[in-house]
């Protein structure tokens, strides 16, 4: 009896666990220690639950006496294997489906450079060979920007340049971005607020007209940085509550994280909505390139207010050498009608 008694108490534990693991949100924990780093890796978490449920099985056809209890176990690994394919799966695992690209499209590119690690040559490279008009570079020094954008005008695409840095130690503390002559003139402001470990910046154009762009960086949520990440997502979203704004970057952050920072009139964080996730490619894992895209942490978003539309999207899988632990992530924007 009393072993019943305690197995039930256990599976009760497990599934209330994996239920937490596999819906967060349905108990405010996606940005609760452990469950916001496990849920940041769904694809993995439902892999190692594969693994789990092979040796349950195992388990439970060499040991008679333990089979009613792993068939149990098996039945909830099971039941969260499924929740996680299911979201997954509505997220998408990659459509790089384009439209033609019109007059008055912008092509934004995020990509987080591990401190220029990859190198100037190269992220010009990527930027050149996806038309980008925005490229937002967080860990990327100013020196390193002005390379970048030196290469790409001799390639025909100039481009501006902006940089912010809280210090010339770690090239981690920096981040750039760059937006073609094209979207006319825009200009930061070195003083506003920001992010408050690594920076994020923002730029307005000069005319007024075009929309305000934010080259995104967020803290990563560690057990010592949680609270600032916390802080840092509630600021992004602020910065995506007017009503023409692109943002892209590291947001160290999944959709699942973002659930707690939406519009109330609609909008996956602040009133901005998600690049990957309207062309098929939320599931597709930015971070870490040591792990298969599909296995990896959807971390690098491009996001957008209404008043663009995405019209295709992709995570650059051939890049994953280049010496950054991120994916670069291009998303192609289109002005709604009557924008």
């Amino acid at each position: 009896m009393i072993r019943r008694v305690l197995a039930a108490v256990v599976l009760a534990v497990v599934g209330l666990v994996l239920l937490g693991f596999a819906w967060p949100q349905l108990f405010g924990l996606q940005d609760a220690p452990f469950f916001a780093q496990v849920v940041s890796l769904r694809a993995l978490a439902g892999l190692c639950a594969v693994l789990g449920l092979a040796v349950l099985l195992l388990v439970a056809l060499l040991v008679p006496a333990a089979r009613r209890f792993c068939m149990a176990l098996s039945a909830l690994l099971a039941l969260f294997i499924g929740i996680s394919a299911a979201v997954l799966g509505t997220r998408g695992f990659g459509d790089t489906a384009f439209e033609e690209k019109q007059p008055g499209d912008v092509t934004v590119l995020a990509w987080n450079t591990l401190g220029d690690a990859p190198g100037a040559e190269e992220i010009a490279r990527v930027a050149l060979e996806t038309g980008a008009d925005i490229v937002s570079l967080p860990e990327t020094t100013a020196q390193t920007a002005v390379a970048v954008a030196e290469l790409m005008r001799d390639s025909g695409r100039p481009m501006w340049v902006h940089s912010l840095a809280y210090d010339l130690i770690s090239k981690a503390r920096s981040t750039s971005l760059l937006t073609s002559v094209e979207l006319g003139q825009y200009t930061s402001d070195p003083h506003a607020r920001t992010t408050s470990v690594l920076p994020t910046l923002v730029a307005t154009p000069l005319n007024g007209d075009g929309p305000t762009i934010v080259a995104v960086h967020a803290v990563s949520p560690t057990t010592i940085q949680l609270q600032n990440w916390r802080e840092d997502l509630q600021l992004i979203a602020d910065l995506c509550n007017g009503s023409n704004v692109i943002m892209a970057g590291d947001f160290n952050a999944t959709l699942d994280h973002f659930s707690n920072y939406g519009h109330p009139d609609g909008g996956d964080l602040g009133a901005c909505y998600n690049g990957a996730d309207a062309t098929g490619n939320a599931a597709v894992g930015t971070w870490p390139t040591t792990l298969p895209a599909l296995v990896g942490a959807p971390i690098d978003h491009v996001m957008a207010t209404d008043n663009w539309r995405a019209t295709g999207g992709a995570v650059i899988q051939t890049v994953d050498n280049a010496g950054s632990d991120h994916r670069p992530i291009v998303v192609q924007l289109s002005r709604t009608e009557g924008e």
